[in-house]
């Protein structure tokens, strides 16, 4: 049985027969031979899968040697895994569609369904996950029904490192269908490696009959010498994203220059804090004696002392957002922050006469 349910654990007993009780190969009759036993984890719970196997029940007949299986098993889990396959999708769908992490999706499992499975077990059907999808991906069947009628494609390739010092996975996707076509893990980036991928996408448009029409890319040597090697005459257009980050950084540049002036002039909101704090702490302290009491730290400042606070907190707040990118740059959000902060300054010393502008 394998798995083993923690104590306590409410267990469905589910028996599976064959379907068809008659031999396959004589049409006498089969009987029940021996019983499998299966343990798994189901969205609905702990199930213990009783399979009845059968054989012909005349010795002299071929199929006498031969277990037949309940063909109901298979569709509700696969030999040796210790989950159904509505867990199973729910664990793929969970990692590669919200990005779940492990760990995340351990508490989620035992918070809601009371499902317990260790990192491991969920990393290892994680890994079968992907292996489905990819071979999916490239099931030939499927590509070449979906590219029969022989259209023009695009098709684009790129690296992509999840961290530094790791192997670079270079993907080669097809527009026009939004379709991975394949992945490969490289560990040199070097012209004559991304050539042999180039080589295999050029082989798949020929056995899949359609004509590439354009390549994409960012501007790496090994893509651009490549693709004008392996597919002469095709346009190769460089990918936007890549243009306008590229084309961005002068601004980015400028941009996080004018974010360091600004930082360098807005100073001192600690020392202002630390003075409102311990001349609101020194004002409530003269008090509360007076009364027998002593009054926190966090409830000291109050009224005017607040607002300093709060005004201290907001422009905080602006000098440390650095979000945006090329195409709404922070140091542009920053000037736009700072300067609604000093309208209302002014706004609000307008209203109290003979009041002097704050440093914050």
């Amino acid at each position: 049985m394998g798995l083993r349910f923690p104590e306590g654990t409410v267990v469905r007993q589910v028996r599976l027969d064959v379907e068809d009780r008659s031999c396959r190969r004589c049409g006498g009759r089969v009987k029940i031979c021996d019983h499998r036993h299966h343990r798994i984890w189901t969205l609905q719970g702990a199930w213990h899968l009783t399979s009845r196997l059968v054989h012909c029940s005349d010795s002299s007949c071929p199929g006498h040697h031969t277990t037949i299986s309940p063909e109901s098993e298979l569709s509700i889990t696969m030999p040796h895994w210790g989950i159904g396959w509505d867990l199973f999708c729910w664990l793929g769908h969970r990692r590669f569609a919200r990005h779940w992490s492990v760990p995340q999706m351990r508490a989620e499992l035992s918070d809601s369904y009371r499902i317990c499975l260790s990192a491991d077990a969920i990393e290892k059907h994680i890994k079968r996950y992907r292996h489905m999808v990819a071979a999916r991906q490239e099931d030939r069947e499927l590509l070449l029904k979906e590219y029969g009628a022989g259209p023009a494609v695009i098709l684009t390739i790129d690296g992509l490192q999840p961290e530094k010092g790791h192997e670079t996975l270079y993907v080669v996707r097809e527009l026009t269908r939004k379709r991975v076509w394949f992945a490969e893990a490289l560990l040199s980036s070097a012209a004559e490696e991304v050539r042999r991928l180039l080589v295999r996408a050029k082989q798949m448009a020929q056995e899949l009959g359609v004509f590439v029409e354009l390549w994409m890319s960012d501007k790496q040597d090994a893509f651009v010498t490549g693709i004008a090697a392996e597919f002469p005459g095709v346009p190769h257009r460089f990918c936007q994203n890549h243009f306008m980050r590229d084309l961005a950084k002068p601004a980015l540049e400028i941009d996080s220059h004018a974010k360091v002036q600004m930082r360098s002039k807005v100073r001192g909101l600690r020392a202002i804090e630390r003075a409102v704090l311990q001349e609101a702490q020194a004002t409530a302290t003269t008090e509360n004696v007076r009364e027998g009491a002593v009054a926190a730290d966090s409830t000291a400042a109050s009224g005017a002392a607040q607002v300093v606070l709060d005004y201290c907190a907001s422009v905080r707040g602006i000098l440390n957002d650095d979000q945006g990118g090329p195409l709404h740059p922070p140091g542009l959000r920053m000037a736009a922050g700072l300067a609604e902060v000093r309208v209302s300054l002014t706004r609000s010393l307008a209203a109290k006469k003979g009041g002097a502008p704050s440093r914050c």
